[in-house]
């Protein structure tokens, strides 16, 4: 006579097995959640405008300060004697 155990033929180590299986399965699907968001939010941060400058001429802070610079001297916060001095010294130093 054959025996039958209502399709649970595997047993405590078929429930362990599956136990196991189903909680990598979550653990990969909320890492790669997590990776995706941090990836996206964070490429957002990260970037700087414009684009790099040529070999040769300064980094991206001393871009930066003469842009700063220009923009100051367009809203009319300094004068063209002070603009012209400063971005002098800027460039001095590069």
């Amino acid at each position: 006579m054959m025996w039958y155990d209502g399709g649970w033929g595997w047993g405590w180590g078929g429930w362990i097995v599956m136990t196991v299986f189903m909680v990598l399965f979550w653990a990969v699907v909320l890492v790669g959640l997590l990776a995706l968001v941090r990836h996206l939010a964070g490429s957002r941060h990260h970037q700087q405008p414009g684009s790099p400058p040529p070999p040769g001429e300064g980094g991206w802070q001393e871009r930066r300060a003469e842009n700063l610079l220009a923009e100051r001297f367009a809203r009319g916060e300094i004068d063209e004697d002070e603009y012209k001095r400063r971005l002098a010294v800027l460039r001095e130093h590069r």
